[in-house]
């Protein structure tokens, strides 16, 4: 790994981790309870997020791409700049859809159901589905990889169907 991309790496981790924890939680929606839901908001935001997220994980590919050290010190200092922005915004996103999945859906949308009862595979199957969602955010904090990207997209249509109707 060239010198400028582990400055890059080491520098947006830094910034991310700083990012991530000096920036207060989304809101997912008051926990009154007001009784007010929006649940098809809630999963095209979750969609919306997703496709920030791979809009991120595409340019930074795209940016560790050839290079071209033609522009000098600046350019480098540009694309410096534009990956931390990209890692940052790829984080916070993957943030926001798990606190949505947690703090919206999870604690109020999904009502529990003992074994035995009607309607306890559903419970069991969002559970499942919310927690997939959840895993493949952190996946994406993680890393740069589109299959993550592409399981969260895949996950998030997964639920979505319980929500949209």
């Amino acid at each position: 790994m060239n010198r400028t991309l582990l400055t890059i790496a080491l520098f947006s981790f830094l910034t991310g981790a700083w990012w991530t924890m000096a920036q207060p939680s989304a809101s997912a929606h008051c926990q009154i309870p007001c009784g007010i839901y929006d649940d098809p908001a809630r999963i095209a935001g979750l969609k919306e997020d997703a496709a920030t997220i791979r809009k991120a994980v595409v340019s930074l590919k795209e940016m560790m791409g050839p290079q071209d050290h033609s522009h000098g010190e600046a350019g480098d200092l540009l694309m410096f700049n534009q990956g931390s922005r990209w890692v940052l915004a790829k984080d916070q996103h993957a943030q926001m859809i798990q606190d949505v999945a947690s703090y919206y859906f999870l604690t109020q949308r999904v009502k529990a159901v003992p074994a035995g009862e009607e309607g306890h595979d559903t419970y069991m199957a969002q559970l499942a589905g919310f927690h997939r969602i959840l895993v493949a955010a952190m996946k994406c904090k993680q890393t740069v990889d589109l299959k993550n990207v592409d399981e969260l997209d895949a996950a998030i249509a997964a639920v979505a169907g319980w929500y949209t109707k």
